[in-house]
């Protein structure tokens, strides 16, 4: 099991945490997503290693970007 954390920009609301998980647990291998729409923290955990493209493919599909 890995863990990783992003920070997203641009999430205003509920709503907007909802989009990220959303589109993030459907990234093959992902099994939690947790946002903390205060920080901007997006943690992702997996089985086994995730890309980080694929992740933040994810986030910028659901409309946000991943600060790097």
């Amino acid at each position: 099991m890995s863990t990783a954390t992003y920070t997203v920009k641009g999430m205003t609301c509920g709503h907007c945490v909802s989009s990220v998980k959303e589109e993030v647990s459907e990234v093959a291998g992902v099994t939690s997503v947790e946002v903390d729409l205060s920080t901007g923290l997006l943690t992702v955990a997996s089985d086994g290693p995730v890309q980080e493209a694929d992740v933040v493919a994810a986030v910028e599909e659901a409309g946000y970007e991943v600060v790097r």
